[in-house]
Parts: structure tokens; sequence; C-alpha cells
């Protein structure tokens, strides 16, 4: 059966989960946008609920699941990326503890807290996959790791993450019982450049909003660490600073 009306039940739901967080975290369902995208959500073991299908755009092997084929109109509606791609999931959530991950010797955590923009965190996920991060713990986290925009932008990294999510108290006490070396990035006379860091132990490096940075919570709890510079501006975007610190952690572990 081809679903061609705007107004077909399952449609509705579709568009209710893309738009309305409240509705999503309710549901414990979300939806992914894309070939590669649901090509990871499958590899990574996120259990699919069912697939929308446009036949006239996607041309690949059909995913295993139930399947719903939609015309180029619906399709347009539903897809941010309009006819491309062709496919459409929607997936299970998954809540997994902070107490549930097992670091490594020589692990490297990127922490960020209170982090607003998916767009940003999508970014963030992206860097961290790329560059070999072991972790990423969103801390007082307002954004919903299952945002479509956090799954868009992170090109479905998402998926093959350890990503956390756990209050500061939480965050702080774990990062002392496996005893983390933790940095945070203070602006202050005491910050070190990046670059002194020894990311070959277990290292934890904190981030704060492009506003107002770090709370004063993690003040006197890690030593203070910052991006060396030459130009007149004295910050980076938040995606651009998680990015040059996950490279120096690679660099640093590869000798």
């Amino acid at each position: 059966m081809l679903i061609e009306s705007f107004q077909n039940e399952k449609i509705k739901n579709v568009t209710k989960l893309l738009t309305d967080n409240r509705f999503r975290k309710k549901s414990n369902v979300f939806v992914v946008e894309g070939q590669q995208e649901n090509a990871r959500a499958i590899q990574y073991d996120f259990e699919p609920v069912e697939f929308f299908i446009c036949e006239n755009i996607f041309k690949e092997k059909l995913p295993n699941g139930k399947i719903h084929y939609v015309s180029d109109k619906v399709y347009e509606k539903i897809a941010y990326r309009g006819s491309s791609e062709g496919i459409i999931g929607v997936y299970k959530t998954k809540d997994t503890p902070l107490t549930s991950y097992k670091p490594k010797d020589n692990s490297t955590v990127i922490i960020v807290e209170g982090v607003e923009k998916p767009g940003n965190l999508g970014a963030i996920l992206r860097s961290c996959e790329a560059f070999g991060v072991d972790a990423l713990i969103v801390a007082d986290g307002k954004t919903d790791f299952y945002n479509p925009n956090v799954i868009r932008s992170s090109v479905g990294c998402l998926f093959g993450m350890e990503v956390y999510q756990a209050e500061n108290e939480e965050t702080f006490e774990f990062l002392k019982k496996n005893s983390f070396n933790i940095y945070t990035t203070l602006m202050d006379e005491t910050a070190e450049d990046l670059y002194k860091r020894d990311f070959t132990q277990r290292s934890a490096v904190l981030f704060g909003t492009e506003h107002s940075g770090l709370s004063n919570f993690w003040i006197g709890k890690g030593k203070n660490t910052l991006i060396p510079m030459a130009g007149s501006i004295d910050s980076l975007n938040l995606s651009n600073a998680v990015a040059i610190t996950c490279y120096e952690s690679l660099k640093q572990k590869k000798g």
C-alpha cells in the first residue's frame, strides 16, 4: 500500500516525532533520515520499529523490518533533505546509565556542560568519533540526543559512540572513582596549554557553554587548560575547541 495522504496517522506520527521533543521522549522512539545514518543505526544494534521508503528515490537493498511505501510528495514533507536519500527509519531509544561505562587505562572522555544547540552537539559527536575519543558525557544537558538535528549533524556518529547524560555531581564522582585526570577550561591565570596535558592516561576535558563557560561547580575540581592561539580572538566555537582537543588526544596516543 502506498501512503499518499499527509493526513495518514503514521505520517502525522512521524511528523510529530520530528518536531516535538516531549512527544519523542514519551514515545521512546526517534527518527533517522538518510541511507548512511540508517545503516549506522542498524550496524550498532538500534532496534528498528518501521521504515518509510520512497521507491522513486531509494534504490538500495531494503532493510529488515516493517516497510511503509510513501509517495514523493509525502516523503518530501517528512524529510529534512527533501527528495534525497529516500529512507526514514523509526527506532527505539536506548537509555544507558553512566555507571555502565567501563573506561580503558588511556581513555579520553569529552564532557560538555549545558550544551543547548543540537547542531553543536552533533558536530562534537562527529569530532569525538573521528579522533577516537572513548566517550562523550553531557553534564546537565538540555539537548535531546535523539533530536533529528543531532543525528543529522553527526552524520549518524551518535550510534557508534559511548554517549551518556548525567548531572554534574554524578559526573564528577564517576571521574574521581575511575581516577581520571580532570582538565577544565576555565579562563584564569592557572591555565596551561593543551599540549602540555597528558592524554596517554585516563583524561577528561570539560567544556562549558559558549555564552558563559563552565559553571562554578567545576571551580577547583580540575587543572585549567587552554588552547594556545596566536590571533586577537581569545575563544573558539565550542565544537571547534572540542575538535582541536580530540585531535591532540589522538596525536599523543599515536606517539
